[in-house]
């Protein structure tokens, strides 16, 4: 059993307390807030990676109906946001780090069903659904990096901070 004041496990953030915002929040703020850009940005553009696909697919060979092609567009936005419920609530039960850390590996899933499923015209629908599903896991791991960010600033500097971390407010 590892001592609770041995480990990297935030006890006690006051990010309105001056004194502490000064001496050591802001630079571990500053931290979570480069690594979290990284994270959500990836999973913005995975979430989002098959509305561009969806509209290559049928010049690679695929034949799917339009409308089977505008499903594959609206899935991961319909999946994303039911993701967003759990992911946002698993940063404070895990952690801003960890979750930041396993949303982001989960990302691997959709990115290589992705890779694969597109060099085989011959994919049957329900399986190129299912892959462009685990895509919305992109749009959860968006969710969870706003809720994260937002407990490390001070209520006058959050603004700002999530700005920066949201790819789609650029």
């Amino acid at each position: 059993m590892t001592d609770r004041a041995d480990s990297k496990w935030i006890d006690d953030w006051n990010p309105e307390d001056e004194t502490f915002w000064k001496a050591s929040g802001k630079r571990i703020a500053r931290r979570n807030l480069i690594w979290s850009i990284v994270a959500e940005n990836l999973g913005f553009s995975i979430w989002l990676i098959w509305s561009v696909t969806a509209t290559r697919l049928p010049k690679i060979g695929f034949h799917y109906t339009t409308e089977q092609l505008f499903n594959l567009v609206a899935v991961p936005g319909l999946v994303g946001a039911l993701m967003r419920f759990p992911y946002a609530f698993a940063v404070p039960k895990f952690g801003g780090r960890n979750w930041t850390i396993v949303s982001a590996l989960l990302l691997f899933i959709p990115t290589t069903a992705l890779a694969v499923l597109v060099t085989r015209p011959d994919t049957p629908y329900w399986l190129m659904v299912t892959a462009a599903a685990t895509a919305g896991l992109g749009g959860g791991n968006f969710a969870s990096s706003m809720a994260n960010i937002s407990f490390f600033y001070p209520d006058r500097e959050k603004g700002f901070a999530l700005g920066l971390n949201c790819p789609a407010c650029w």
